[in-house]
């Protein structure tokens, strides 16, 4: 019967481990089902603000179009630029996993941000356009757009921060893998990034004269 009563206590001991144990590993599932989820939130607001880009460069070439003389090639490339974007497949609402898609998806956003911003300065040669309300709208709305842009990946890096993180955290890496999470990439800097975009149109500022060379001899 001694022996019967020990062997109960230890399988009572051993329930209530694996019972905590249980609940622990219960409680660090449901942290990474939240930070798996909070990733995928900001992946979703990340794409919104990039197709609010997307949805007032119609608009924009078009009303620079209208701008006599306005070179054309400029507006082809962001047209193309624009089109490059929607070739890359990604989830709208979650983020990827795969490394290489991202630095697509982030190459080809990038491309149509330096064509976007070449075109706003040739738009600067055209003084006719200061006088277009629709064209003034948009410059609005692009600077914000931009500002926004630039928001949103750096929450959505933080976001992955946090996430990968706890997958990497003892004792969690032990099995999160086993259980389907995976790393998730980061928006990387490229040159120039860390700066938006300036949508800005000084028209009745002329460009300052170059400084004297030296005096010939």
């Amino acid at each position: 019967m001694k022996k019967l009563g020990i062997g109960c206590a230890v399988l009572g001991v051993l329930a209530i481990i694996a019972l905590v144990l249980i609940v622990i590993a219960g409680g660090s599932y449901n942290r990474l089902v939240r930070l798996s989820q909070g990733v995928d939130s900001q992946w979703a607001q990340v794409q919104n603000v990039y197709q609010r880009r997307a949805d007032l460069i119609p608009n924009l070439v078009n009303t620079v179009a209208g701008a006599a003389n306005f070179e054309k090639s400029t507006l082809v490339e962001v047209t193309q630029a624009r089109a490059s974007v929607g070739k890359v497949q990604v989830n709208p609402n979650s983020a990827p996993t795969d490394p290489a898609k991202l630095a697509e998806y982030q190459a080809a956003q990038g491309q149509l941000s330096s064509a976007l911003s070449r075109l706003l300065v040739v738009a600067e040669r055209y003084p006719e356009l200061k006088a277009n309300a629709n064209f003034r709208d948009l410059q609005a709305q692009l600077e914000g757009t931009e500002n926004r842009i630039s928001v949103e990946r750096g929450r959505f890096n933080e976001a992955v921060q946090a996430y990968n993180t706890a997958i990497k955290s003892f004792p969690t890496t032990l099995y999160s893998g086993l259980v389907g999470f995976k790393e998730k990439p980061y928006f990387t800097a490229t040159q120039g990034a860390e700066t938006p975009p300036q949508v800005q149109f000084n028209f009745g500022t002329s460009a300052p004269a170059p400084a004297p060379g030296p005096t010939p001899h």
